[in-house]
Formats: structure tokens, C-alpha cells, sequence
């Protein structure tokens, strides 16, 4: 059987076209804040690619394809009714199917285009433009609905959820604080939920941007701990190339994708 996230990338789109030069602003202008840094996603994408994406998961699970692996796997880790926080949810498909087994779900992307199906296909769900690296506002191009973004990703939540290669795919540089403020989120005992390949095989992108290292070391000084750690959504262990050995004594590979539980 094949599973959504061996095929959760983007639909690589065109980028769009040239800004003309924005005129000097006129002396004494008050500085201006400068929006978060562009992400790895929206460089792939330039956020348009939400139907398509959307329509490419329908084809999917036409096929047999799993498409509530991550759901599944997160919710057996919380108690019924918990309060969780789909980081970078995309079209929605993890948070509505967590929704539906009884969760109190926020969905959070930056992409309009994503947001747009999900809240389309549920009213069950919160639904908050905004950049995970800053929750604390709704996203500058928001629409007037998304007034209360910052009280509705405020938390404090039993788990939040990074699926799809969302980490790999933050701006450059900026991993270590998106972790920051998600831990600071989570209640106390609360889990962070990540799963992100950790080859080009397993990424959308050329080679990966980061090792497991990095991620347990930002989360690390986030104040999170290690629980566990699985080479998919559906539990298989997660087995380096310095454990166990197969048959006729050869290394296990190292596994391509990682699905990291760390704790608060």
C-alpha cells in the first residue's frame, strides 16, 4: 500500500513575475516591518498551487491510497477531545480528519491558496493564515475573518502536528525559532509531532536543508525532549545504518523519513 506522505510534495510552479522597483519613500517615513522571510514552500509554489495539490490527493486516494496515516497516528497519542494545532496544515487533510475523531483542531499555513480548500471543505476546524514563524500575527494579506489569529494559535494545545515535510520547508534560517514558538504552545507534557524526509529522495528539494541533529538540538532549546522516533507514520522503527544488521550481515539502511515525537 502506498501512503499520502510518500507523495506530499508541492506542485512546482512558475515564479511569479518581477516586481517593478518600488519608488524611494519620502524622507522621515517611519520604518516599515518587514514580513517573515520567504519559505522554502512559497519559493516552490509562490502559494498557488492549493487546488491542484488538492485535486492530486483526491486522484490518490482514488487509488487506495492512505490518506490518514498522520491523523491516525496522532491521535492515538492524545486523550479524546484534545485541543491540537495542525502547523502548516495545507489543505486542511490531517486537521479535518482529526476533527472528525473529536479533536479541537486550529489549522495554521501560510499559503491562501491551501487555506482556501481547506476551509472550503470544513467549518469544524479554525482556520488561520499566518507564518509559523510569526504566530503572533495574522499574515498582512489576511482576510478580515482572520482578525482573532493570534488567540486562536495561542494554546496552549495537548499536540501539535507538522506533517508533510513542514519543517523542511520553513524560510532558511528560521527553523530553530518556528520550533521556539511551538513549543512554547504546547501544555505541559504536551507533544510536538514532525515528520520530514531526510534525503532528496524524500524532499522536494535538491538535498536535505538540515540534519536530525539540528531539528533535536533546536528542539532541545526549546525546551523539548526526545520521546520517540519512527521511520513512518504507521510505526515501522526507526533503524540507522550503525543498528542492526540485516541478512547476510549487511547494515540496515538508513531510513529516508523521520516522524519525531519530542515532549514538553
Amino acid at each position: 500500500m502506498r501512503y499520502s506522505w510518500d507523495v506530499d510534495t508541492p506542485d512546482r510552479t512558475d515564479p511569479p513575475a518581477a516586481m517593478p522597483p518600488a519608488a524611494m519613500p519620502p524622507a522621515n517615513t517611519p520604518p516599515v516591518t518587514m514580513p517573515p522571510a520567504t519559505t522554502r514552500w512559497e519559493t516552490l509554489t509562490a502559494g498557488r498551487s492549493g487546488r491542484s495539490y488538492a485535486d492530486r490527493f483526491a486522484r490518490l486516494a482514488a487509488t487506495g491510497v492512505d490518506l490518514h496515516g498522520e491523523a491516525t497516528f496522532c491521535h492515538a497519542l492524545v486523550a479524546g477531545g484534545s485541543r491540537v494545532l495542525d502547523a502548516g496544515c495545507g489543505t486542511g487533510r490531517v486537521a479535518i480528519r482529526l476533527a472528525e475523531l473529536g479533536h479541537r483542531c486550529v489549522g495554521v499555513d501560510v499559503d491562501p491558496s491551501m487555506l482556501d480548500v481547506a476551509r472550503d471543505r470544513s467549518t469544524a476546524v479554525r482556520w488561520v493564515l499566518a507564518d509559523l514563524a510569526a504566530l503572533a500575527m495574522p499574515a498582512a494579506f489576511a482576510p478580515p475573518d482572520d482578525a482573532g489569529a493570534p488567540a486562536a494559535t495561542d494554546g496552549p494545545f495537548d499536540l501539535i502536528v507538522a506533517a508533510g515535510n513542514v519543517i523542511a520547508l520553513l524560510a532558511p534560517g528560521t527553523e530553530a525559532a518556528v520550533l521556539h514558538e511551538l513549543a512554547r504552545r504546547l501544555a505541559p507534557g504536551g507533544r510536538l509531532v514532525a515528520g520530514f524526509g531526510l534525503d532528496a529522495a524524500h524532499l522536494p528539494l535538491p538535498a536535505t536543508p538540515f540534519g536530525l541533529a539540528d531539528y533535536d538540538g533546536w528542539c532541545a532549546a526549546a525546551g523539548l525532549t526526545l520521546e520517540r522516533r519512527f521511520a513512518t507514520w504507521q510505526g515501522t522503527p526507526f533503524e540507522t545504518g550503525d543498528g542492526p544488521r540485516g541478512r547476510g550481515d549487511r547494515p540496515v539502511a538508513a531510513p529516508g523519513y523521520a516522524v519525531s515525537v519530542h515532549r514538553a
